[in-house]
């Protein structure tokens, strides 16, 4: 029997639902952005109907005074804006009878479900206290009874709130504030004053998403043009990008559908900008012929894909790592290219930045995989301090002789001349070439151009980057793992580990081209087992197809979208291990 698990003794569950326009979300976002302020972490999670826009919503995060980036086990408090279609959160919402529940008593009452799970309920007539106070909103008298339990001082949500609200000006502020200090009010008593018993810490934090991260790294890589048309959950990297960008010389261009974005990627990376586009997987389904004309001309391109639930529309705002797939072999013809994935929201920034510099670097396409969990929750992190990884496109001289862009080299990577320099005039496009780029047929030139294109890929020294390695001395087992199920496997794994469990883990970056040899001498005369959010355990047989892991390996893949939890994780790898035994 297992029991959860939690990154450290001190973690705090909160959830809060609500039917579209009551603001659900924006009680989460401003108490994020309150404990950050009072010195602590925590993570903050979004979950909507299947209507992408409008309909219930709901925001659960998760506390700590130590870095934090995983699910609750349950919530300690829940706090109902409303009932309204509850039952749609109820897998991601798990109330135990350790929750507390508190709702507001006007409306219907709580659900059966919410009843039979034992926790605590206290009805408060939160609809009724809005008509106290002119202007006023249900969602912050409700902000002020959980700021009231967790014993979060005024003076950090007032400085959250303002933050968080301070473009709608002092109409909407000061009557928001005093609900909020009627809040506090509305209950006698505090169930979790815990925050007094945490260590705050006065250092600067960052309040940021993943999708954002993303953005951040690309710019610091030198981003100077974002293609994209909107879809979800991948759009809110081009609008973190949108206002930022144009400060650094570049432009965000909204376009017509997928495949235009793309070949507008093209087209500012041909004229020497780097650029990027942002899509999810249906999206990148219409984008991959012209990802082959990246691939075929030689011509950098970087896109990031935000996984979620398919196929078709599927689930568009729940997360699965459902296209790992779609992203390795979802090209025609031998599409040679780089694959990508950080391994959480911290990660985005660096991984990000890396992955630009290796589109222009290789000159090729690099897809950067991340999905909905990972790219639309909120953490509060450290800083993440710049990096330099030199990479850089390679141009020929100012007056080269003979200039031919796709000449044989030694790495393969040939001089990208500067658009419009002359006398090095070139044709890109998507048809086959000589060394020049002279369009040729002959096999010849094909084997030679294939042989270079898939070379500058496979021979290129990615270093240490291309997996997070946690090596357990004398380990028996090795769990390997990628994107947004690290967080929950490396908790479980350290778990398992103080239990007197021997267990290594690998959190694959680099997922093409594939690191096998690395692969197979971590593994080697050791239990693997992978694990992965997917009910076809892509990630397992695409390494046992490149023999990179043994053929007795075991699978761990759960669809989504209910996603790991350390304590689920936890239960499925003891229950591997004893069959294996």
């Amino acid at each position: 029997m297992t029991h959860p698990v939690s990154v450290s003794q001190n973690t705090l569950a909160i959830s809060v639902s609500g039917s579209g326009g009551t603001g659900a979300v924006t009680v989460g976002l401003i108490l994020l952005e309150a404990v950050a302020k009072a010195g602590f972490y925590g993570v903050m999670t979004r979950s909507f109907g299947p209507q992408i826009r409008g309909g219930e919503s709901a925001v659960m995060l998760n506390l700590s005074d130590q870095p934090i980036e995983t699910l609750a086990e349950f919530s300690h408090i829940h706090l109902a804006l409303d009932w309204l279609k509850f039952e749609r959160f109820a897998d991601e919402i798990p109330l135990t009878q350790d929750s507390l529940v508190i709702y507001d008593n006007s409306r219907e009452k709580p659900p059966g479900l919410v009843e039979s799970s034992g926790a605590k309920l206290i009805g408060l007539a939160l609809q009724n206290a809005v008509k106290t106070i002119q202007g006023s909103r249900m969602n912050m008298f409700a902000l002020g009874v959980l700021a009231q339990q967790i014993g979060l001082d005024s003076a950090f949500i007032e400085s959250a709130v303002k933050k968080t609200l301070g473009k709608k000006g002092d109409a909407v502020i000061t009557p928001s504030l005093e609900a909020i200090q009627a809040g506090r009010q509305l209950i006698s008593n505090s169930h979790f004053n815990v925050l007094s018993r945490w260590q705050s810490s006065n250092k600067t934090r960052w309040n940021i998403s993943g999708n954002e991260a993303c953005g951040l790294g690309a710019l610091r890589g030198g981003l100077k043009l974002a293609a994209a048309y909107p879809i979800t959950p991948a759009t809110d990297i081009v609008e973190y990008l949108a206002p930022r960008i144009e400060k650094l010389g570049g432009r965000v261009l909204i376009a017509e559908d997928e495949l235009a974005a793309m070949n507008m990627v093209i087209g500012g990376s041909f004229g020497g900008y780097p650029s990027m586009t942002a899509t999810s997987g249906p999206g990148f389904s219409l984008m991959t012929e012209a990802m082959g004309l990246a691939i075929a001309s030689e011509t950098p391109a970087l896109v990031v894909t935000v996984m979620r639930g398919g196929p078709s529309t599927g689930i568009p705002t729940k997360s699965e790592q459902t296209d790992l797939n779609q992203v390795l072999y979802g090209f025609h013809g031998e599409a040679p290219h780089v694959v990508t994935a950080p391994l959480n929201v911290q990660e985005m920034v660096t991984v990000s930045q890396w992955s630009l510099g290796l589109a222009e670097t290789l000159q090729t396409l690099v897809v950067e995989v991340s999905d909905q969990h990972l790219g639309q929750s909120r953490v509060i992190i450290d800083p993440v301090p710049p990096v330099d990884f030199n990479l850089n496109r390679l141009h020929p001289p100012a007056t080269p002789s003979d200039y031919q862009r796709y000449q044989l080299t030694q790495d393969a990577i040939s001089p990208m001349a500067w658009l419009g320099t002359p006398e090095t005039q070139y044709t890109a496009d998507g048809l086959e070439h000589t060394e020049t780029g002279k369009p040729s047929s002959a096999a010849k030139d094909h084997q030679q151009q294939l042989t270079k294109r898939s070379q500058k890929i496979t021979q290129f020294d990615y270093g240490e980057r291309w997996a997070k390695r946690t090596e357990k001395e004398d380990a028996n087992e090795m769990v390997i793992t990628w994107g947004s199920t690290y967080e929950a496997v490396r908790v479980a794994v350290d778990a398992l580990n103080k239990q007197g469990a021997r267990i290594s883990l690998l959190g694959l970056r680099l997922l093409m081209p594939l690191q096998t040899q690395k692969i197979q001498a971590l593994c080697k005369d050791k239990t693997v087992i992978v694990i992965e959010q997917n009910a076809s355990g892509q990630l397992f047989h695409y390494l046992l197809s490149d023999n990179a892991i043994p053929r007795a390996s075991q699978s761990i893949a759960e669809t989504g979208p209910v996603l790991f939890k350390p304590s689920t994780v936890q239960a499925a790898l003891t229950h591997c291990l004893e069959a294996i035994k």
